[in-house]
């Protein structure tokens, strides 16, 4: 993303999911603010609760967490696959859970793509049939339908395999399959719910690969959940971590390196690759008094500075894009964020 604020795509405020007997009478009485203890002592499941945050245009936002942390559902109800027990789900300025059924069906066949861990794919039907089956249901005609299909194909990289039925592909080229269906309505947001965790590791990469390619040449908004760490870092622009139905924090993934809420993320980001992560500029000193010998980018990662830091004896100038002076750092401070 820019350095500039870019526009909110969607904004979800005070969402929340409970499950079990009379949940909009028990927010009501505990003024929408109930404590988890008094949501069990209820006997209510709390699958989401109270979570705001906003997605950008052209972000990719991953949401993760362990089992059972609500992450799932939560996207459950951005796309009102599940209407939330009470909440805001703001979608281009439109408050979707306040939409009637058919406007919100007409929102979801036109400006959602979704992918899900299980391919769901039509077994009768051949590759090119399955990624034309949205438009089918639009009531597109067939000519428009299996052209837009045919060029989908080539997006994906299933090409020579039109013909083919799922039965016939390996789970990497269902799975592309999915991802090309839930694009021909061209939506406007994408979102996908642990698309990659059935795969073998090997393929995961491929299709994290495919998954990157295919957000530089269309540059959607996405909504993407994963139970996977790494994953989180790799594909996300920012991560919003998720317990027991809360929303614990959300952050570039340098931010929850260097600043994590609390234990529960402070595990999850315990092995993550702090030298890949981390920019000079969230570990610099105060700028020298003296001019440096050498100097190193503001806005370079650790990794890339750290060999030319660590042999030198003085510490470094940190210069920013302008090549203004802005800071310092030395191999001790190296040492100490990295290991």
């Amino acid at each position: 993303m820019s350095s500039m604020q870019p526009n909110i795509k969607i904004s979800c405020k005070h969402v929340w999911q409970l499950f079990g007997k009379n949940p909009k009478r028990f927010l009501q009485k505990h003024d929408y603010e109930p404590s988890f203890a008094q949501i069990n002592e209820a006997g209510l499941i709390g699958a989401v609760r109270d979570v705001s945050f906003d997605v950008y245009e052209r972000e990719i936002l991953m949401i993760m967490g362990l089992s059972g942390s609500g992450k799932s559902t939560m996207l459950r109800c951005i796309t009102q696959l599940l209407n939330p027990t009470a909440g805001e789900i703001i979608f281009d300025d439109v408050d979707l859970t306040k939409m009637p059924k058919k406007e919100l069906m007409e929102v979801r066949r036109h400006k959602m793509g979704m992918v899900f861990q299980h391919f769901g794919l039509l077994p009768q039907r051949t590759v090119l049939e399955n990624i034309a089956f949205p438009l089918e249901i639009q009531g597109i005609d067939q000519e428009t339908r299996i052209k837009k299909a045919r060029e989908l194909v080539d997006v994906v990289g299933l090409t020579g395999r039109e013909s083919y039925f799922p039965r016939e592909l390996s789970g990497g080229q269902q799975q592309r399959v999915g991802i090309a269906r839930s694009l021909a309505v061209e939506p406007d947001v994408w979102f996908l719910d642990e698309p990659f965790s059935a795969l073998d590791p090997l393929i995961r990469k491929e299709m994290q690969d495919e998954f990157l390619r295919l957000q530089q040449m269309l540059h959607k908004s996405i909504v993407f959940v994963t139970h996977d760490f790494d994953e989180a870092v790799r594909l996300g622009d920012r991560i919003a971590i998720m317990k027991d139905g809360a929303l614990v924090q959300i952050g570039t993934a340098e931010e929850l390196v260097m600043s994590p809420a609390d234990e529960y993320v402070e595990k999850f980001v315990t092995n993550a690759p702090r030298a890949k992560l981390i920019s000079v500029r969230s570990v610099m000193g105060a700028r020298l008094k003296t001019k440096p010998s050498a100097s190193v980018n503001a806005d370079a990662m650790l990794e890339d500075i750290a060999q030319q830091v660590m042999l030198s004896s003085k510490a470094h100038g940190v210069v920013d894009a302008s090549g203004e002076l802005v800071g310092s750092i030395n191999k001790e401070q190296l040492v100490k964020v990295l290991f």
